[in-house]
């Protein structure tokens, strides 16, 4: 990620915030099941397979099959508005906060398998905000590639790389941390109603993406 590129940066660690404040709602309501952090779920699946906890894993398997159709249609969307880049982000965006606020209007009657469902599409529709030729160039919702390149920054940055270079992957580490807490402290005052203030942002960030000024993002892990 080019280091001038600061609205980009403050954009992708305000997304990463969002998928931990969302994810740390999901978590707490499922008991321990992910709506963003589909590694995480796997390795659960197989351990809850291999414990024959057949309803465990069926719930986790669910969730990881919404997510990959909300990938889907994230992908979807930003290929039917690829004319520029700032509508591609806004539609993504847009879906993400519509797909949030069915989520926050479920809760209020207490469906919560719809809030869960509209949740984990949202986070998987998220992953398409950044794209290039079909692909995502940016992880929003999983941060171990993230720890990767910090690790590989630092020693890069040993012999002769740029010094600040794990910065940037810092951030968006640092932004899902804290999205997490943050989300896990609202959930304790205001239960799955705190899915409004996601809904919140992420509209916000929808509007906030029309205004950027630097290229896209370059691919990283």
């Amino acid at each position: 990620m080019p280091e001038n590129n600061k609205e980009l940066q403050a954009l992708t660690v305000a997304l990463s915030a969002l998928a931990g404040f969302v994810d740390a709602l999901g978590f707490i309501t499922l008991g321990g099941v992910f709506v963003s952090f589909m590694s995480g779920n796997s390795t659960r699946f197989a351990v809850e397979a291999a414990d024959a906890s057949w309803r465990t894993a069926a719930l986790i398997g669910g969730i990881v099959v919404l997510f990959v159709i909300g990938v889907i249609l994230g992908g979807v969307i930003a290929e039917l508005t690829d004319r520029d880049r700032k509508t591609r982000k806004t539609a993504v965006l847009v879906a993400v906060a519509v797909l949030l606020a069915i989520g926050s209007l479920s809760a209020i009657p207490g469906w919560i398998p719809v809030s869960v469902t509209a949740m984990t599409l949202a986070m998987g529709v998220e992953n398409s905000v950044f794209r290039r030729k079909g692909e995502a160039t940016v992880a929003l919702t999983y941060m171990t590639g993230a720890l990767v390149k910090i690790g590989q920054e630092v020693a890069s940055a040993f012999f002769g790389g740029p010094r600040w270079g794990w910065l940037p992957y810092l951030g968006r580490w640092g932004g899902l941390v804290a999205g997490g807490l943050l989300g896990a402290l609202a959930h304790h005052l205001f239960g799955l109603h705190a899915l409004w203030i996601a809904t919140a942002v992420a509209a916000a960030l929808a509007v906030a993406v029309r205004f950027l000024r630097s290229p896209e993002v370059q691919k990283t892990a």
